[in-house]
């Protein structure tokens, strides 16, 4: 039993957010039934998105709702509000948080009063001043950018196809990927395997037609699964017509001109960015202690360090690694650390509200797997190497056995049963992003060419 009424405020919706609270509301059940606790989600989202499976999603393997975990169902015992955390005042236990209704009350936003507070906000896109980057490139951390990003290059093969303009053909056909982790080179080998099936229903369009780069800073890409599988995953996208260029940066992408730091120049229409993120910019607004990269210090327990009632994970935290030889290490801000912090970390704010002893999170990094399109993939799990087809199964299972939920589970196994059956849908439902350009056309008005108010809605 806890020793008195406390309310815990949950900073972030994603994995370590969504696992947190399902965690305290399943060891807090006797409690919030009683009315002795409180949980208050804040996210900007009313879903969890399970990342690994974005690059699937944009290649039309997995439905987009699929790839998302609705948080009102399952933290059915949770308060969740739909709002970005714009302020936090640990010392007076409060958090300004901007909602959907905060424009129209004219209000500064939401104070919400907590007792317990868990910081899991995530991680935003880290970008560079590029000339160009931010109109004409796009990013790939959500759901509406993935599905955007598909819709986009079947759109381009469609420009390709209708025009009688070779530079105009030639740039809707060149794809531009900066960034070589995780989610760049699997966002472009599943796009690629899409694209180049998809062009055998264009009468004039060769998959030998379309240019896909990879520009990377450093000597390696995929720096996970070990450096050995990066050079065969090299090898391997080469092999595929795949242009990848290290040691290279992209230094402008202005009218819609790629030009890279070897001095290349690629006329293009998509340039898609992936080259890192950086920790939410709510933990500025915060009066807890940060590191020098703009993360929280948090202790082994995952507790902020050198303050009460504050706790972090995930990409927001930096854990100190106690698994690791050398001092000082950190756990790496992935997924892998972020779904068993979470469970340590729930369990731990309910030690603290019992007067218990904490727990120390310790877990040694087993190894990684990525998928570089159908029956493509790479892994190294505790040593082990693998590649091609059994390195693509271990990918899918790995990361089937962690989707959040027995239905996700069951509808993504589903759809990729019957993707074994029947063919791969090549469809673009671009107009999504302009839902109302048709009515607005057809009441005599001139369709709007921004993006809707709420891009997230569009989807």
């Amino acid at each position: 039993m806890v020793k008195e009424r406390a309310r815990i405020l949950v900073v972030g919706g994603g994995y370590v957010g969504m696992y947190t609270a399902l965690r305290l509301q399943r060891r807090l059940k006797r409690e919030l039934g009683r009315g002795e606790a409180e949980i208050t989600v804040v996210t900007p989202d009313p879903y969890m998105t399970y990342q690994p499976f974005l690059p699937e999603a944009a290649a039309g393997a997995i439905s987009p709702r699929h790839v998302v975990v609705p948080l009102r169902r399952v933290l059915d015992r949770c308060h969740v509000v739909i709002g970005e955390a714009t302020r936090i005042d640990h010392a007076g236990r409060t958090a300004t948080v901007s909602t959907l209704a905060t424009g129209e009350e004219g209000t500064e936003g939401l104070r919400i009063a907590y007792d317990e507070l868990v910081l899991a906000p995530g991680s935003v896109s880290r970008t560079l001043p590029i000339p160009g980057l931010a109109d004409h490139a796009i990013g790939f951390k959500t759901v509406e950018e993935a599905i955007g990003l598909r819709n986009h290059v079947l759109e381009q093969m469609d420009i390709a196809s209708s025009t009688r303009d070779p530079a105009i053909r030639d740039a809707a056909l060149t794809f531009v990927f900066v960034g070589g982790g995780y989610a760049g080179v699997e966002a472009l080998g599943e796009l690629e395997d899409m694209a180049r099936y998809a062009a055998r229903y264009y009468h004039n369009i060769r998959p030998e037609d379309m240019k896909w780069i990879l520009v990377e800073a450093s000597g390696r890409i995929l720096p996970e699964v070990g450096e050995e599988m990066g050079r065969y995953t090299v090898t391997e996208l080469r092999r595929r017509n795949i242009d990848v260029r290290l040691e290279t940066r992209l230094e402008s992408c202005a009218d819609r001109v790629a030009v890279l730091s070897d001095g290349s120049r690629f006329p293009t229409r998509t340039v898609v960015w992936t080259a890192g993120v950086k920790p939410h910019p709510v933990l500025a607004a915060t009066d807890l202690p940060l590191n020098g990269r703009g993360r929280l210090k948090c202790t082994a327990e995952l507790a902020v360090d050198g303050v009460a009632h504050a706790w972090a994970a995930g990409d927001a935290a930096a854990v100190p690694d106690v698994t690791a030889r050398e001092p000082g290490r950190e756990c790496a801000p992935n997924a892998q650390h972020a779904l068993r912090q979470a469970r340590v970390l729930g369990d731990n704010v309910v030690h603290s509200l019992r007067g218990e002893s904490l727990e120390t999170y310790a877990h040694k990094y087993a190894g990684s797997v990525a998928s570089l399109g159908l029956h493509k993939g790479v892994a190294q799990v505790y040593g082990r190497k693998l590649k091609g087809y059994p390195a693509w199964f271990m990918h899918r299972t790995y990361h089937l056995s962690r989707v959040p939920t027995f239905n996700r589970k069951a509808r993504v196994a589903a759809e990729w049963t019957l993707a074994g059956l029947f063919k791969r849908e090549v469809v673009s439902l671009g107009s999504l992003e302009h839902p109302r350009a048709e009515f607005e056309l057809a009441a005599g008005g001139k369709p709007s060419q921004d993006p809707p108010h709420n891009p997230k809605g569009s989807s």
